[in-house]
C-alpha cells in the first residue's frame, strides 16, 4: 500500500465517489446550498440593517448654540476649537439670519406672523456630525465645555442615538448567533448525509485498514469529495442568493411604506460573498466528511 501523498489518486477517488453515489452527493450539495442561503440571508440582513442605521447615524446631528454675547466673527472663530473635540467629524456654521430663514421655511403656514421677527431672534449655531454615535453623550459634554458655548447649549438626541445603537447591536448579535447555530447544524446534517454514502463502503475501508492503509490514506479521498461537494454547493448557493436578494430588493422598492429602506448592491459585495461561501462550503464539506469517516476508521 503506497504511503506517499498522491494528489492525483486522491482527487480521482474523490471524484469517482461523487458520481458513484450520485443521489447522496446531490443530497449533500442541496443541504449545503440550503444552509449557506439561510446563513447568507441572515448575514446580508445584518449588513443592510447596519448600513441603514449608519445612514441614520449620519443624519442624526447635534446642534451647538453659540452664546448671544458673541458676534458672527467671534462665533466663526470657534470652529477650529470645536473641530478638535474628539469624535467630531463635520461642522457646519449657521448664522442667526440663516437659522431664522430656515425656521420660517419650516412654518410656511405661519409666514405672516413670523415675518415681523427681528433677524437676531435666534442664535448663531453649528450643526455637528459625529464619528461614533455611541460616544454622543461624551461629545455633548466636551462641546459644552468649550468657552463660548456653555452648559445646556448643545442639543443632542441621546435617546434616539442609544436606540439606534441598541437595535444595531441586537440585530448583529442575533444574526451572529443564528449563523453559529446554523453552521453547527449544517456540519451535523452534512456529516450524516455523507455517512450514509460512506456506510456502503465500510467493508472496503475495513479491508484497506487490514492491509495496512493509514488513516490519512483512507481519509484523503473523502476530504477531496467533501471539498468538491462544499465548493459546488457554495457556487450554486452564491447565484441562488443573488437571485433571492434581487427579488427582495425589488419588492422593497415597490412595497408601500418602504421608501426609507435602502439595500446595498449585491454586485458590490459579490466577491466577498463568493469567497465567504466557498470558505464556509469547504469547511462544511471537509468537516462533514471527516466526522462521517471517523467511525468507520475504528476497525
Amino acid at each position: 500500500m503506497a504511503r506517499r501523498f498522491d494528489a492525483g489518486y486522491y482527487i480521482s477517488e474523490g471524484v469517482h465517489s461523487i458520481f458513484t453515489h450520485g443521489f447522496m452527493s446531490f443530497a449533500a450539495v442541496c443541504m449545503i446550498v440550503a444552509c449557506l442561503i439561510i446563513m447568507g440571508s441572515f448575514t446580508l440582513l445584518a449588513v443592510n440593517l447596519d448600513n441603514m442605521l449608519g445612514d441614520l447615524e449620519n443624519e442624526n446631528e447635534m446642534v451647538v448654540y453659540i452664546d448671544d454675547s458673541l458676534n458672527e466673527e467671534q462665533a466663526r472663530a470657534l470652529q477650529p476649537v470645536l473641530a478638535k473635540v474628539d469624535n467630531v467629524s463635520q461642522l457646519n456654521f449657521v448664522t442667526k439670519e440663516a437659522a431664522l430663514e430656515e425656521f420660517r421655511a419650516k412654518r410656511a403656514s405661519n409666514a405672516q406672523v413670523l415675518a415681523d421677527l427681528p433677524d437676531d431672534t435666534l442664535r448663531h449655531r453649528y450643526r455637528v456630525h459625529v464619528t461614533d454615535i455611541e460616544l454622543m453623550a461624551q461629545t455633548q459634554a466636551a462641546l459644552e465645555a468649550v468657552e463660548g458655548v456653555g452648559e445646556g447649549n448643545v442639543r443632542a438626541a441621546i435617546d434616539i442615538a442609544n436606540g439606534f445603537v441598541l437595535v444595531r447591536n441586537i440585530a448583529t448579535g442575533v444574526a451572529m448567533a443564528l449563523i453559529g447555530v446554523l453552521l453547527v447544524i449544517s456540519l451535523f446534517i452534512i456529516a450524516n448525509t455523507i455517512k450514509l454514502a460512506t456506510f456502503y463502503r465500510r467493508e472496503e475501508i475495513a479491508i484497506m485498514k487490514m492491509c495496512g492503509a493509514t488513516d490519512g490514506f483512507i481519509e484523503w479521498p473523502f476530504v477531496v469529495e467533501g471539498m468538491i461537494l462544499g465548493l459546488t454547493g457554495a457556487v450554486v448557493a452564491f447565484f441562488a442568493q443573488w437571485g433571492l436578494y434581487q427579488l427582495v430588493a425589488k419588492l422593497a422598492i415597490q412595497g408601500n411604506g418602504l421608501s426609507l429602506v435602502t439595500m446595498i448592491s449585491y454586485s458590490s459585495m459579490a466577491t466577498t460573498i463568493l469567497a465567504v461561501f466557498c470558505g464556509v462550503g469547504a469547511v462544511i464539506g471537509v468537516g462533514g466528511s471527516l466526522l462521517a469517516i471517523r467511525k468507520f476508521l475504528q476497525v
